[in-house]
Formats: C-alpha cells, sequence, structure tokens
C-alpha cells in the first residue's frame, strides 16, 4: 500500500544527484588507488588522494542522511538509502584502509596481482556509477540493473581468486627469506579484497531495492 501510495506523490530527486556525486568520487578513489598500485616515488601522492576522496565521499553521505531526515517524500525506503549510501561509503573507506596501509610500511612496490585487483576495482566502482542512475526508474531498468550488480559479483569472485593466488605467490617468494615483506603483502592483499567485498555489498543493496521495488 505504502509504494502504491508513493507512486502518486512528488519525489525528491536530489538523492540522486547525491548518489551520483558519492559514485564519481568512488571512482576516483578506485583510480587513485589503481594509480597507487604502479608503486614508485609517486605512491604517498596518490594515497593522499585517496585519502581526499574518502573524505569528500564521506561529505557527500553526511549530506544524504541528513536529506533522508528532512524529506518528506523518498524515492524509495529510508532504510534502503541509508543502507546503499553506507555500503557505498564503506567501499571508499576500505580503499583508504589500503592507503593507510601502504604509508604505514612504506611500500613502493606491488605484486603483479595487487595491480590486476586494482584495475578489476576500478571497473566494479564504474559500474556503481552506471547503476544509479537507473534506480531513479527501477520498473524500466530491471534487467540492466540485474546485469550490472551479476557483473559485480562475477568481479569479486575473480578478485577473490587473484588474491589466493597473489598470497601463494607471496608465501613462495617470501619463504625463505624476509618474513616481514610476506606479512606485509598479505595485510595489502586483505585491504584490497575487503574492497571487493564492499562493493559486493554495494550490488546486493541495490538487489534489495529492485527487488522492494518491483
Amino acid at each position: 500500500m505504502l509504494r502504491w501510495f508513493r507512486a502518486f506523490l512528488p519525489r525528491e530527486e536530489r538523492f540522486f544527484d547525491l548518489f551520483a556525486r558519492h559514485a564519481q568520487t568512488v571512482v576516483q578513489g578506485a583510480l587513485a588507488l589503481q594509480d597507487m598500485m604502479r608503486g614508485g616515488e609517486e605512491t604517498p601522492v596518490f594515497c593522499q588522494r585517496v585519502n581526499q576522496f574518502e573524505n569528500d565521499a564521506d561529505g557527500i553521505t553526511r549530506e544524504v542522511l541528513t536529506a533522508v531526515r528532512r524529506t518528506f517524500i523518498t524515492p524509495f525506503d529510508r532504510g534502503d538509502i541509508k543502507n546503499l549510501i553506507t555500503s557505498m561509503d564503506d567501499a571508499i573507506d576500505q580503499m583508504q584502509q589500503t592507503a593507510k596501509a601502504v604509508v604505514l610500511f612504506e611500500v613502493r612496490t606491488f605484486e603483479p596481482p595487487m595491480r590486476e585487483i586494482a584495475t578489476l576495482l576500478v571497473e566494479c566502482a564504474n559500474l556503481v556509477s552506471r547503476a544509479l542512475p537507473l534506480m531513479q526508474s527501477i520498473g524500466n531498468n530491471v534487467a540492466m540493473l540485474t546485469a550490472i550488480t551479476e557483473e559485480i559479483g562475477k568481479l569479486e569472485g575473480r578478485i577473490d581468486d587473484l588474491h589466493d593466488i597473489g598470497l601463494k605467490e607471496l608465501f613462495l617468494k617470501h619463504r625463505n627469506g624476509n618474513s616481514m615483506d610476506f606479512v606485509v603483502g598479505a595485510e595489502i592483499y586483505k585491504h584490497l579484497e575487503k574492497v571487493s567485498d564492499r562493493f559486493d555489498d554495494v550490488a546486493n543493496e541495490i538487489n534489495s531495492i529492485v527487488i522492494e521495488q518491483v
């Protein structure tokens, strides 16, 4: 009944502008993370960029949560809006955690699977950015939204595989050498995998909203 009632009332479309801004910030954060994974002396510069984009995303998240409290009619359930923007923010928060680990351990070189994971994370971010505008008309975009969320799930699976492959290679590389290098590398792999897990959470939130709205 509530969904039927909402259909006849004007919606606050500002939410979608905020979603789009946040999604673009996440994309920029993922691109900075990808640049960071190239290594070299510029690595700290890209770490700082990740931090800046994370701060920007936090600000947009606060705007969304404030709008949820103040807006009478929302495009979909208030709890769903909160969960969606929070899951998106968690993704870039985890990118920041990766950057913090890189700064803490003064890492300047990265393994090939790490760089490949970073590339796939950019794809995940771009898919989320594509999905959000489609949610302005969920009924007309169910197939596309479903395809996008399924693709994010596939990317998350590929990243899990790269995580496992990378850890094994790291162990073999350092088992007779400096164990600290293995510990540091494993920490970075852990954070990168968590970024992909958070993108999978975003996909799940989108799916949940689609199911409720259709």
